[in-house]
């Protein structure tokens, strides 16, 4: 499975299945402060929505006739089932930013867990049980309306994957997040400067107790 990051929360896996999560619209653009490159040429088998922010939303980026969700429930999809996890966008019970989507599917035999914007101070029972074992984690680091520093770092201990790539955090194409320093003083395990914005997930994976911190290079025009 190769993973190739498109900025902020926006991901294509690729493997027996195309999966992709969370395309940004263009409409960002026009502020200025959003400076990752159009997500143009991509196809997709399968397109996740983990909230409707026009970060995450852009549905239309994708071509071809991928199977759409992007809402919490248990599906049957090209990559078989996919689980919709129900979450906030804050701590204050979605009051402040509304829901969010936890989802958690397997793709050439990874499980993988995209986290979306979670605010939430931490995990709920059900939520925990419902992500099951976690080979490949998507965590949002940059704080603001998401998690951040140690509460993102607790994430990753108390799902214990295998491979953890970070988003949603400060880079040269956007200045509205926090950067990834306070995630990864927390955080108790190696990082990985890839150097590129794709990268083969096997390659990468570490162990139980021991995963991967994987830092993308930031997409950039």
């Amino acid at each position: 499975m190769r993973i190739r990051w498109y900025g902020q929360s926006s991901f294509l896996l690729d493997g027996e299945k195309t999966v992709f999560i969370d395309p940004f619209s263009e409409a960002l653009f026009a502020s200025g402060r959003f400076r990752y490159p159009p997500i143009e040429g991509v196809v997709a088998d399968l397109l996740l929505v983990t909230h409707e922010h026009g970060d995450h939303n852009g549905v239309d980026a994708v071509g071809g006739e991928p199977t759409v969700l992007r809402a919490p429930g248990t599906y049957e999809s090209p990559v078989g089932e996919v689980v919709g996890i129900a979450s906030e966008h804050d701590a204050a019970a979605g009051t402040q930013r509304g829901p969010n989507t936890i989802f958690r599917f397997t793709l050439d035999g990874l499980s993988v867990a995209h986290l979306g914007d979670f605010g939430q101070s931490a995990l709920r029972e059900e939520q925990r049980s419902a992500l099951g074992d976690v080979d490949v984690l998507f965590l949002p680091i940059g704080g603001g309306p998401t998690v951040g520093g140690e509460a993102a770092a607790a994430l990753v201990r108390e799902l214990d994957p295998r491979l953890v790539v970070p988003m949603h955090y400060r880079t040269e194409a956007i200045d509205f997040l926090e950067p990834p320093d306070a995630f990864l003083a927390a955080v108790a395990a190696p990082v990985m400067n890839v150097g590129t914005s794709d990268a083969d997930a096997e390659a990468l994976l570490g162990e139980r107790g021991e995963p991967t911190i994987a830092l993308l290079a930031t997409p950039l025009a």
